[in-house]
């Protein structure tokens, strides 16, 4: 189901604390990154990802690669961090406005 334009400013809001937890560097996009990613995603939801690559389509296409292989939407991309949010299927912590 996608979000709604008032679900992503929701969790906008709630992101705006969040330190990255996954740091995709020089190695670039490897399943280890995707692994890690995937388990944040289980363990928070709601988590940012840091890309230091310097070429903006570079950066553009791994944040988008990372959230079709994990299943989730990328709700915000400021320079070099990307939001990402996972709903949880057996315990969801978050709760998202109607």
């Amino acid at each position: 189901m996608p979000l709604s334009e008032k679900q992503r400013k929701h969790l906008r809001r709630l992101a705006h604390a969040l330190s990255p937890v996954v740091r995709l560097g020089q190695s670039g996009l490897t399943d280890a990154v995707v692994g890690e990613m995937d388990r944040a995603l289980d363990h928070h939801e709601l988590i940012k990802v840091s890309v230091r690559i310097s070429d903006r389509e570079a950066r553009d296409l791994a944040l988008a690669t990372l959230a079709s292989r994990t299943l989730s939407d990328c709700i915000q991309r400021v320079g070099h961090v990307g939001v990402f949010f996972r709903k949880n299927r057996d315990l969801s912590k978050i709760v998202l406005p109607d």
